[in-house]
């Protein structure tokens, strides 16, 4: 399976990235590399721009919820994830994401049917990097740093990858969810998924 960029024509998307805080500079490189316009989302009148998907990247999910909130930027975005625009949750974006994360308040969108659990893989596996199917994309490089993992997948939503038995991925309706970081390797597959919802 090549991981060269595929002759789509992704010129035509506009990707809006969550910048209020994490690791948002990756995906928009590597967007930008597929040949898709990016803006970032750092206050609710950047909202005012005309995107048609969603990056939500990886950071610390509890502070990003909270500046969404702050910002008036939570319930438009939640709105429109849940009216069917494409969005991509890394890491941090995953656990915004989820309807349920284990023992934790995180208060986020809540619009895909998953529960994760938080910095799953404790100290020992911090960080970490390997191979795995991923849907039917087959084998994609995965660099975890300090990652959550899926507990649960609801009946709403679908496993797209798993490692060591814990799921690191799903999807539901034009929702991808993944534990690692896709925009840390030079692989674009994932990225391409994206933009083909």
């Amino acid at each position: 399976m090549s991981n060269s960029p595929t002759n789509t024509d992704n010129s035509a998307h506009t990707v809006a990235v969550l910048a209020v805080q994490g690791a948002f500079l990756e995906h928009r490189l590597m967007l930008e590399k597929l040949g898709a316009h990016v803006i970032e989302l750092r206050q609710a009148r950047d909202l005012e721009q005309s995107f048609d998907r969603l990056v939500l990247p990886g950071g610390e999910s509890t502070v990003q919820a909270k500046l969404l909130r702050e910002q008036n930027m939570l319930e438009p975005l939640r709105e429109r994830i849940a009216g069917g625009m494409p969005v991509l949750g890394t890491c941090a974006g995953l656990i915004l994401l989820a309807k349920n994360v284990e023992g934790d308040e995180v208060n986020g969108f809540g619009t895909l049917d998953v529960t994760v659990k938080r910095n799953a893989y404790g100290r020992q596996l911090g960080s970490f990097h390997c191979e795995a199917e991923f849907g039917e994309l087959g084998n994609v490089p995965m660099t975890f740093i300090r990652a959550p993992y899926i507990a649960e997948v609801g009946s709403n939503a679908k496993a797209l990858a798993t490692v060591d038995g814990h799921v690191v991925a799903a999807c539901q309706g034009k929702q991808i969810g993944t534990s690692f970081h896709p925009e840390l390797d030079n692989d674009t597959r994932i990225h391409q998924l994206f933009l083909d919802l």
